[in-house]
């Protein structure tokens, strides 16, 4: 079963969020996504990034080094992968 992290920070598993999942959009995947590594420390790098969600209180400029929970890894994994298929840009 998937994990998927919404715009708001819940953590669903697919088969509740599968709806929305099929409508969700390119921009609220890559707000979900990019709020699970603000939430981490992120020091986001892009202009759109920064725009978004600052870098306030940030303390990883790496983002390998962003201490990211299993939960939080798949979260991330399985939000790249919808991108992917739906063609998502940056």
């Amino acid at each position: 079963m998937k994990i998927f992290a919404v715009a708001l920070g819940v953590v669903m598993t697919s088969a509740v969020l599968a709806p929305s999942v099929a409508q969700a959009s390119c921009a609220s995947l890559w707000s979900a996504r990019n709020q699970i590594y603000k939430d981490a420390g992120y020091c986001f790098k892009t202009a759109r990034a920064i725009r978004v969600f600052g870098n306030a209180g940030c303390s990883f400029d790496d983002i390998n080094d962003v201490p990211l929970s299993a939960r939080q890894r798949a979260a991330v994994r399985d939000i790249v992968a919808e991108e992917r298929r739906m063609g998502c840009g940056d």
